[in-house]
């Protein structure tokens, strides 16, 4: 006897989140519809990376995650840049974590981290090109994601919340003591 077909959709937000692979679908089909959008130079007058490339070994714990397991840190970036700073929802192996792993797999680690480093770039207006996002990715893997993990946090504290509204006049007007 065959057992009963179940129609219940899986959950979302699970380690495999269907919007996750739908935005990297679109992501990589955007840049192999329009390389020149991504291989294009910025133009001159970004504002430099706060954390230099080379500042990679602090914090400790970042640096041993990142070097241990990296696809655990860009998955944590990835939903930062992407989903929301206060990481509401993160799971250390999400969709962006084992497709970075499965690209690993191949040697393409490189690709999706081009790819973030791109976006925290534009986002931020950051200086930089591609190229040099691609030879970086490829030949420190994880200094480059350690720097936009903490390039990441960095953004995440300087607009987190502490600009909410814009100035209002307060209602009564300003007294000043008479001239004597």
């Amino acid at each position: 006897m065959a057992a009963p077909h179940s129609t219940q959709q899986p959950a979302q937000g699970g380690a495999i989140d269907q919007k996750d692979v739908d935005d990297w679908m679109a992501r990589i089909s955007e840049m192999l519809s329009k390389p020149e959008q991504f291989t294009a130079p910025k133009a001159p007058g970004g504002q430099p990376w706060h954390t230099s490339f080379w500042e990679c070994f602090l914090p400790v714990d970042l640096c041993l995650i990142t070097c241990f397991c990296p696809c655990v840190t860009f998955g944590k970036t990835h939903h930062r840049t992407r989903k929301g700073a206060s990481l509401e929802g993160f799971s250390p192996v999400n969709a962006s974590c084992l497709g970075f792993w499965a690209s690993g797999c191949f040697g393409l680690h490189f690709i999706p981290s081009l790819m973030q480093r791109g976006d925290i770039r534009a986002k931020n207006n950051i200086g930089g090109n591609m190229i040099e996002d691609c030879l970086l990715s490829y030949c420190c893997g994880c200094c480059t994601l350690i720097q936009s993990e903490k390039e990441a946090i960095y953004r995440q504290n300087q607009t987190g919340g502490v600009i909410s509204q814009q100035y209002q006049q307060p209602a009564e007007e300003m007294q000043y003591p008479a001239k004597a």
